[in-house]
């Protein structure tokens, strides 16, 4: 999730099952007809793309200065976004049923998805929430491993992940995968209680739970699209198995069977990522020995001396080529590009929602 979580995750809704009543509407809104829903609408996007500019802000604050008193701010940042889109959401509902633009239409049901995560209506539990997220965001970000002795150097995520990527010793791989799961276990209780909020506040908001929610920001039922998800899984299953078994046999070769054993699963310390994303680190031990020679795309930015800011602008260009607008000057004078040496920063990628 974040932010990711996300403050990873970054989002909740407050609405109960009764926001559908007619008393929802505040006062001086139009009526439930067509063109109350255009103009509500349009009020709605202005006043939310005003919160979340204000919500990102104090987030970056957070993200690049990692303190209690940032945490706070940004929870409280986005708690507004959470309390005015569950406010909206609960007054859309006077226009179900109605014969709407199509784009109209699908605005409002987006106001019932956009955000990854709801909460329940109640104020206090709302904050609780909100606090969660923005704790666990924290606590990830600043993570370490330190090994035993007293000489070992601390390990965060990056460093460790470049065990990860590089390191051939499965002892050292399983230590590094090891080390950086024992960040989580105090966010544990957090998280079961980050989901039985977010639950309860999908619940109110008409869903089954938080799954049935995520599973209906995709313009069809999430029954559909669930089905949808295994149809497509059968249709790879095969070559997925194949390429498994391939690369199981290939670790077995270069480890031995006591590390790979020749059937059942691949140790997941062994495929070249911290959470088995991506075996792309591991090419060079399974790539079938007839394969063409392929191209290291590190080495080849590191001979062009391209640094971290040209390769987002390498993906700037990309997005203006589709017709979207570059990045503003603001993002090139805040960004960093390092890991700063003096505090702990979330210096990560964010996953997709």
């Amino acid at each position: 999730m974040t932010r990711a979580l996300a403050i990873l995750i970054l989002a909740l809704l407050v609405v109960t099952s009764a926001c559908g009543s007619p008393e929802n509407r505040a006062p001086g809104e139009a009526a439930a007809d067509a063109a109350g829903a255009t103009r509500f609408v349009q009020e709605a996007e202005q006043t939310l793309e005003h919160l979340w500019i204000a919500s990102e802000r104090a987030a970056w604050v957070q993200a690049n200065f990692i303190t209690h008193d940032t945490e706070l701010l940004a929870a409280a940042a986005y708690g507004k976004v959470l309390a005015e889109t569950a406010d909206l959401a609960a007054r859309a509902a006077r226009f179900n049923g109605l014969d709407l633009p199509s784009d109209v239409a699908r605005k409002l049901q987006l106001l019932r998805t956009s955000l990854p995560l709801a909460a329940p209506r109640d104020p206090a539990r709302q904050e609780e929430l909100s606090r969660l997220a923005a704790a666990m965001e924290s606590i990830y970000g600043k993570g370490r491993y330190c090994p035993p002795g007293e000489e070992m150097e601390c390990l965060d995520l990056a460093k460790l992940s470049r065990v990860m990527a590089e390191s051939r010793d499965p002892a050292e791989l399983l230590a590094a995968w090891e080390g950086w799961r024992t960040i989580s276990p105090p966010l544990a209780p957090m998280y079961a209680r980050f989901v039985e909020l977010a639950n309860e506040g999908a619940r109110g908001l008409g869903f089954a739970d938080l799954g049935a929610m995520w599973r209906s920001g995709y313009d069809m039922p999430p029954a559909d699209f669930a089905a949808e998800m295994e149809r497509l899984w059968q249709q790879v299953r095969p070559l997925y198995e194949a390429l498994h078994c391939h690369v199981r046999a290939r670790l077995s070769e270069f480890y031995g069977p006591d590390v790979v054993a020749a059937d059942g699963l691949i140790p997941a310390h062994l495929v070249g990522n911290m959470w088995s994303q991506s075996w792309s680190n591991i090419h060079d031990l399974v790539a079938p020995p007839d394969t063409a020679a392929t191209y290291d795309l590190t080495s080849i930015l590191e001979e062009r001396k391209t640094g971290p800011r040209e390769m987002v602008r390498f993906g700037e260009r990309f997005f203006t080529s589709l017709g979207f607008e570059p990045l503003p000057d603001t993002f090139w004078e805040r960004s960093l590009f390092t890991n700063p040496a003096d505090r702990d920063v979330v210096c990560h990628p964010s996953a997709w929602n």
